[in-house]
């Protein structure tokens, strides 16, 4: 599972699940790039990196930044190995709400659109080293969620399920990868940036949800991006790993 000397782009990488993917994969001897809109969060974050790392203040959903972000890595270290598409954010919207295009259109510009670009970006360099793509989609992207106010995220992430199919099958040929990773409930900080008011947020509920009476560790999920990026799964490709205590089976 070495990663020495590999280029590992990490995008949502200023805290939660892209900050311990960052963290993890420089422990592993990866050259890190840590890309997010939060440049203090994103020094934060460096400043944990034991291996030599790149930050860049970057919107995914912003097409210049993007574009910068594939050009500076170039020009640091000079090539991808794996890509990482972990930013993402939750917007409340529902049929019945007046801001539901606002909702649907903030959601999908980053975590659909500005993932796509990157991704068509990065490809070609992913072909040469014979890389992999990771994204990081949810168990949202599965069932219809509960709360209707919920759908405009959940329907991101069943298209980047589709999206990440889509994208093995025509990488396949040239030796890319390409995987998802849907996670449970994980204690992170995307919920309490989405406006969602405090007392709807309650990690003992989402544990109750739970088989197994827990909500996930960012560190579990990067660990389960850290083998799909590694040889140990040289024959996966095209898959959706989940990992949620169970929040599926009780549904």
């Amino acid at each position: 599972m070495s990663f020495e000397n590999k280029v590992v782009l990490v995008t949502g990488a200023s805290s939660g699940i892209g900050a311990s993917i960052a963290v993890l994969f420089s422990k592993e001897k990866a050259n890190i790039v840590l890309v997010a809109r939060n440049e203090t969060k994103l020094q934060s974050v460096a400043s944990r990196c034991v291996s030599k790392c790149l930050t860049i203040k970057a919107d995914v959903s912003v097409e210049a930044d993007v574009k910068a972000v594939v050009e500076r890595t170039l020009e640091e270290f000079g090539g991808i190995d794996v890509l990482v598409n972990n930013a993402g954010i939750v917007r409340y919207g529902s049929i019945g709400m007046g801001n539901i295009l606002t909702a649907y259109d903030e959601v999908f510009a980053t975590n659909l659109r500005g993932l796509i670009h990157l991704t068509s970006l990065c490809a070609e360099h992913l072909v040469v080293r014979k890389g992999n793509i990771v994204n990081i989609s949810s168990v949202g992207g599965l069932i219809a969620p509960k709360k209707p106010i919920l759908l405009p995220y959940c329907m991101s992430k069943a298209a980047l399920n589709l999206f990440t199919q889509g994208v093995a099958l025509e990488l396949g040929e040239h030796g890319v990868r390409v995987n998802t990773v849907s996670p449970g409930p994980v204690e992170t900080d995307i919920i309490l940036n989405s406006g969602v008011p405090a007392e709807m947020v309650s990690w003992k509920k989402f544990e109750d949800e739970t088989l197994l009476n827990r909500v996930g560790e960012p560190e579990e999920i990067a660990e389960l991006v850290l083998f799909l990026a590694s040889d140990k799964a040289r024959g996966i490709t095209g898959a959706n790993y989940i990992s949620d205590n169970g929040f599926l089976l009780k549904r």
